[in-house]
C-alpha cells in the first residue's frame, strides 16, 4: 500500500511531459506538445500533450489519460507498478508502509498467503501420498471422472478425518497457531486447538492472481445431519463476496470467448474445464454480489448463466439477476435438462454437446422472465398485474437506454400491454430512486436569482441548425465538464443565508425539474457522484480520472483537453463567448442548468403540439392545451432569467 500523499507527491513530480518525452519525440504547438502516438502506427502526428493539464490524448486512436497512465499503457504495468516506476525515476521514496501498523498489515497478509499456501500443498499431498487419502479422497474425484491432470489444475485436496492432524502438521513446520485460526484453518476449544475441516475432500479457493486465500470442504459421509460443504471462514484475505470459484483460471478465456458462463457449484467448474470449456465461474454457492459482477465486467459484459432444469433452478434464474442487468451487462439464460447439473451433463454430452445445446437453448434473461411469468399468469388479472410490476422493475435495472427501449417493445407485445403504459412505469420508479439519493443531500433554502449576463442567441444564415436532443446532450456535457472543474466548491449566492457545494445544487435542481441525463456515460457519472455523497465524499475530478472505469477516464481527458470549456455550438453558432471558469462559476452553473430545463421545456411542448394534432378526444385536447400553457408561462419565466430570445 502506498500512502496517500506519496501517491500525490509522485503524480505532482511526474510532469506528463517529461515522462512522454522519453518514449515519444514531443514538438511544441501552441500551449501543447504532439508527436506521433506510440499506441498505434502513424505517419501524421495525432498524439497531443498537455504540460499546463498534465493529460496526454491521442485523437487518432483514442488513448488518453495522465502520467501514470501513461506508463501503465506503454510498459504494461499495474497502478502501484507504475507508481513505484515514476517515484524511482523522480528519486521519491516510497515508504511502503513506514508505519507500524502498515508493515503490520503486510506482514499478516503476506503470512496468510503461506499459509494457505502450505495447507494447499498438505491436502494435496494427503490426496496422493496417503492411504485413506487415496481410497476415500481419490477415489471419489474418479468416480466423478475427474482425470488426474484436471485435479492438479485445481489443485484438490483431502483433510483426514482426525481432531488435530492438520494442526500438528502446521505447528510441527514452526507456523504460529494464531495465525493458523486467523487463516480460519484451526480453531480452539476448551483450550485445546483442532482442525476446521476434517474428513472432507477439499477445494482451494484462489485469488485472481491465483494465490489460495481460502478452501470448501465437501463432506463424504452419509449422514444428513453433516452439512455437505463447508467453507474457510471470512478472513483478512478472504471475503466471498468478492472472490468467484476458478476467475484465476478462467479470466483469460473470458476475454478471449466475450463471455462468462456463470454456474453454482465447484464441481461444476471443474467438469467444463476438463471438457476444454475454461469460461467458467461459480459464485460457490452464495447469492451473486456487485463485486463479483464487477469482478465479471472486467473481462466481458456477456454473462451466460447455467441452471439446472428442475423448479428449484428456475426459481434460482429469477433470483439477483437484475443487479447483473443494472451493471449494463447482457444476460443469458440456460436451463439444462431436469434432473442435469453442468457438471453431469457435461460429462454426458461433451464438449460439442453441451456448446450445441447452450447456443440452442440459450434466452435472453428478459425474455426468459417475462415468458415464464406468463405461464404462471393462466388469464388472472391479479397475477397478471403482478408481472406486470415485476417485469417492470427488470426494465428499470436497464441503464442502456436503447436497449431498455427495445426489451419495453418487445415486453410490451409479450404482455399484451401498451408501451406507454410500461414507459410511465419505469419513469416512476427512476425517478422515485434518483429522489431518493438527492432528497438527503438537498439545500433547504429557495435559490436566489443571480445576475446572469446577457446573451442574445443569433440564427446564422445557411447553416443547419442544432437538434434539441443534440442540444441536450451537448448542455449535459458542459455540466459534466463544469462539475470536473468546481463540483466541490461552494457557492454562496444561490440560496438566501446557505452555502451548498455545486453538485449538490446541480443534482436538487435537476431533481426539482424531473431531469434525467439522456446520455448514459453523463448520467453514470452523476450516479457516481451521488454514491460518493452517500459516503459523505464530495469526489473532485481525480477521483473520476483515476477510479472511474474506462470509459469515464478517457472522457475526463477528452474534455479536459479540448480547446473550450462550454459547448462549441454556443460560439460558433450562435456567437456567445463564454469565459474559463473563474469567480463567475456560479452563473456559468446556473445559466446552464437554467438552458437545460429550456430545452426539456421545448421538448414537452412539442410533444403537446403532437398530441394536439392527432386527437380527437375534446376532453384530452383541452388538457394539452392548458398544460401547453404552462410549459409556455414555465418558458418565459426561465427566458427572463436566462435574458435571451426564445426559439
Amino acid at each position: 500500500m502506498i500512502p496517500v500523499e506519496v501517491v500525490a507527491s509522485i503524480r505532482d513530480a511526474a510532469q506528463i511531459e517529461q515522462v512522454v518525452g522519453e518514449y515519444v519525440q514531443l514538438k511544441p504547438r501552441g500551449a501543447n506538445r504532439i508527436g506521433l502516438c506510440p499506441f498505434h502506427n502513424e505517419k501524421t502526428p495525432s498524439f497531443s500533450v498537455s504540460p499546463a493539464k498534465g493529460i496526454y490524448k491521442c485523437f487518432g486512436c483514442g488513448k488518453a489519460g495522465d502520467a501514470v497512465k501513461f506508463v501503465m499503457e506503454h510498459e504494461k504495468l499495474s497502478y502501484p507498478e507504475a507508481l513505484r516506476m515514476l517515484a524511482l525515476r523522480y528519486n521519491i521514496e516510497i515508504p511502503e508502509i513506514d508505519t507500524e501498523a502498515a508493515r503490520a498489515e503486510k506482514h499478516l497478509f503476506d503470512s496468510l498467503y503461506i499459509i494457505n499456501e502450505f495447507a494447499q500443498k498438505y491436502y494435496s499431498n494427503n490426496l496422493h501420498e496417503s492411504t485413506e487419502g487415496q481410497s476415500i479422497g481419490l477415489s471419489y474425484f474418479k468416480e466423478r471422472g475427474f482425470r488426474q491432470e484436471i485435479i492438479e489444475k485445481f489443485q484438490l485436496g483431502y483433510s483426514f478425518d482426525s481432531f488435530d492432524a492438520f494442526t500438528k502438521a502446521a505447528t510441527s513446520k514452526s507456523y504460529n497457531p494464531e495465525l493458523l485460526k486467523r487463516a480460519g484453518l484451526i480453531k480452539e476449544k476448551n483450550n485445546r486447538t483442532y482442525d476446521f475441516l476434517r474428513g472432507r475432500v477439499m477445494f482451494p479457493i484462489c485469488n485472481l492472481s491465483g494465490k489460495v486465500i481460502a478452501f470448501a470442504g465437501r463432506t463424504l459421509s452419509q449422514d444428513k445431519k453433516v452439512p455437505k460443504y463447508v467453507n474457510s471462514p471470512e478472513t483478512d484475505i478472504y471475503n466471498k463476496s468478492r472472490i468467484l470459484y476458478g476467475a484465476s483460471l478462467a479470466k483469460r478465456s473470458i476475454s478471449e470467448n466475450d463471455n462468462c458462463y456463470l454456474v453454482e457449484g465447484y464441481t461444476d467448474v471443474i467438469s467444463l474445464h476438463q471438457a476444454g470449456i475454461e469460461n467458467v465461474v461459480s459464485s460457490s454457492g452464495t447469492s451473486l454480489t456487485t463485486d463479483q459482477i464487477r469482478l465479471i465486467k472486467r473481462f466481458t459484459k456477456n454473462i451466460t448463466i447455467l441452471y439446472d432444469g428442475d423448479a428449484a433452478g428456475i426459481n434460482a434464474a429469477l433470483r439477483g439477476i437484475d443487479m447483473i442487468l443494472e451493471s449494463d451487462m447482457n444476460v443469458k439464460v440456460v436451463l439444462l435438462p431436469e434432473g442435469d447439473d453442468p457438471d453431469s451433463f457435461v460429462q454426458k454430452v461433451g464438449n460439442d454437446g453441451f456448446t450445441k445445446f447452450v447456443e440452442a437453448n440459450a434466452k435472453d434473461f428478459v425474455f426468459f422472465k417475462t415468458n415464464l411469468l406468463i405461464e404462471q399468469t393462466q388469464d388472472d388479472p391479479i397475477k397478471k398485474a403482478k408481472l406486470i410490476r415485476s417485469i417492470v422493475e427488470t426494465l428499470s435495472k436497464i441503464p442502456d437506454p436503447i436497449k431498455r427501449s427495445l426489451y419495453i417493445r418487445q415486453c410490451s407485445t409479450l404482455m399484451e400491454v401498451k408501451e406507454q403504459i410500461i414507459i410511465n412505469e419505469i419513469n416512476k420508479i427512476k425517478q422515485g430512486n434518483f429522489k431518493t439519493f438527492v432528497q438527503k443531500n438537498a439545500p433547504t433554502a429557495a435559490p436566489k436569482v443571480l445576475d446572469v449576463p446577457e446573451q442574445t442567441l443569433e440564427e446564422k444564415p445557411n447553416k443547419a441548425l442544432l437538434t434539441i436532443e443534440d442540444a441536450i446532450e451537448g448542455l449535459e456535457r458542459d455540466i459534466i465538464l463544469l462539475l470536473f472543474n468546481s463540483g466541490d466548491r461552494m457557492m454562496t449566492e444561490v440560496y438566501e443565508n446557505e452555502e451548498v457545494e455545486v453538485i449538490l445544487y446541480v443534482l436538487d435542481e435537476l431533481e426539482k425539474s424531473n431531469i434525467e441525463f439522456k446520455n448514459e456515460l453523463y448520467k453514470s457519472i452523476l450516479d457516481e457522484y451521488l454514491k460518493g455523497i452517500e459516503k459523505d465524499k464530495l469526489y473532485d475530478v481525480s477521483h473520476f480520472q483515476t477510479s472511474g472505469n474506462k470509459e469515464v477516464r478517457e472522457l475526463c481527458a477528452n474534455l479536459l483537453m479540448t480547446k473550450y470549456g462550454i459547448s462549441e455550438g454556443w460560439e460558433k453558432d450562435h456567437k456567445i463567448i463564454v469565459p474559463e471558469i473563474d469567480e463567475k462559476f456560479e452563473a456559468d452553473i446556473v445559466n446552464l442548468i437554467n438552458r437545460l430545463k429550456l430545452k426539456y421545456l421545448r421538448l414537452m411542448m412539442d410533444e403537446c403540439d403532437a398530441k394536439l394534432k392527432t386527437t380527437t378526444d375534446e376532453t384530452e385536447m383541452m388538457g394539452c392545451i392548458r398544460v401547453k400553457q404552462e410549459l409556455i408561462n414555465k418558458q418565459k419565466e426561465l427566458s427572463r432569467l436566462l435574458r435571451t430570445d426564445i426559439h
